[in-house]
């Protein structure tokens, strides 16, 4: 099979190891080391990936972890997945990724579990491109790979990310959709979070500092207040910058939606929202206040709706993360149907880099915006931000503060650095 780039080297799986790390809210998850040798057995290449693990998942994911957990996954990793990965050529990333599946055995990958298989996918890409003596970005991506993601952070939190106090609605986001570089973008974004700070002590002197578990505020106001803060924030940024930094939301309207009320209970609010009601109520808020993104605004399964409040909602990316799951079958039904018109990208929600690299360039064939993602559950790992410049994501949903955040906003400042005069911000629609 060929890999990513037409370069060739003989290069042979030694070694795969893994071992269980502690993520950002200090839970187990899975980490693991693959080994490259040449024929002579010089040790050339060495990769390493940590999987990430969401607190609010999409039904349709692929199955996290198996049976016995991280523990279960790592024995997994150890007693079924390498002894027939060693051997292999490195860089045959397709067909070790079709492998992994094959030897999981299930639609969902619940016998290795997601997380095994995505942890495993990506330390040996990382090997590969190391074999390569080649950066992640341009093994995947070629030469071509010179285009920077735009950060979207999240600045102020509620839902399942935040305390019980916090807003309803899960992600007050923020993106710096005209900064020309992404030093400056991040860096704005990391203002923005600061000012939100200082426009929530200047409402409520009882703030203590509360944040949730990507690092956002999670402060006690209701879902409009909040929003009335971040935009102000970006306002007053954007003059300070000089360069238009705007709102976003991410509902994870599923979390909201009661099955047997048929409704979307806003319990801090105290209101219950039929779904007409809440495309009424997104569109207001997108006619309001101008957001740039709106993510899941409708629960998982609901394509029809997704499709009306894309037709309805103006120069606003609707982006479906628990709709899509990064799940090709998924996005053709959206595409047919018209529903969203961009799509967040979690390589652990579908298993694999390959799957994953099919997902992006479908939606980049239908007009749809590929979204590059963290999870809640984060670690140092850095991957994702060579996976948006290597597969030519133009938006990268990964945090605005916090260590395993910031690691991708460095590696992605390191990345610009390199490229030099070849260095641009990607194409965002409306600009």
């Amino acid at each position: 099979m060929m890999s990513w780039v037409a370069i060739k080297v003989r290069a042979i799986i030694s070694s795969i190891s893994a071992r269980k790390i502690l993520d950002s809210r200090a839970n187990p998850t899975v980490e693991v080391d693959v080994v490259a040798e040449d024929e002579v057995g010089t040790k050339v290449g060495f990769g390493r990936a940590a999987a990430p693990s969401g607190a609010s998942k999409g039904r349709h994911e692929v199955t996290a972890l198996p049976k016995g957990g991280v523990d279960g996954a790592v024995e997994g990793v150890k007693r079924v997945v390498a002894p027939r990965l060693v051997g292999m050529e490195v860089t045959d990333q397709k067909r070790i990724d079709a492998l992994l599946r094959k030897l999981d055995g299930t639609p969902d990958l619940s016998r290795i579990g997601g997380n095994a298989a995505v942890a495993v996918s990506m330390a040996v890409a990382k090997a590969a491109s190391a074999a390569l003596n080649l950066p992640l970005y341009k093994y995947l991506g070629g030469e071509q790979a010179t285009k920077l993601p735009y950060p979207l952070g999240n600045v102020l939190g509620g839902g399942a990310h935040a305390g019980r106090m916090a807003p309803d609605i899960q992600e007050f986001l923020v993106i710096p959709t005209d900064a020309g570089r992404f030093v400056d973008a991040a860096f704005a974004n990391s203002q923005v979070h600061r000012r939100v700070r200082a426009l929530i002590e200047a409402k409520d002197g009882t703030f203590t500092g509360g944040k949730g578990d990507e690092g956002a505020w999670a402060p006690n106001l209701g879902n409009v207040e909040a929003l009335e803060l971040v935009a102000r924030a970006c306002e007053e940024i954007s003059e300070e910058m000089g360069f238009k930094i705007r709102p976003g939301l991410d509902f994870a309207a599923s979390g909201l939606y009661d099955s047997g009320k048929k409704k979307y209970v806003y319990k801090r609010e105290g209101a219950a929202r039929d779904t007409g009601e809440q495309i009424d109520f997104v569109l207001e808020l997108i006619e309001t206040y101008e957001p740039f993104y709106v993510e899941d605004p409708l629960r998982e399964d609901d394509f029809e709706s997704f499709a009306e409040i894309t037709k309805k909602a103006k120069r606003c990316l609707i982006c479906g993360d628990d709709l899509f799951v990064t799940n090709v079958a998924r996005i053709r039904k959206g595409i047919k149907l018209g529903a969203a018109n961009a799509v967040l990208i979690k390589p652990n929600q579908i298993g694999t880099l390959s799957d994953t690299h099919v997902a992006v360039q479908l939606a980049r064939q239908h007009g749809y915006v590929p979204v590059m993602s963290h999870r809640s559950g984060e670690t140092s790992d850095e991957t994702i931000a060579h996976l948006a410049v290597g597969f030519e994501c133009p938006i990268i949903k990964t945090g605005v503060v916090g260590g395993e955040r910031v690691a991708k906003l460095n590696e992605l400042i390191r990345i610009e650095e390199e490229l030099g005069e070849q260095a641009r911000m990607g194409e965002l629609p409306w600009k």
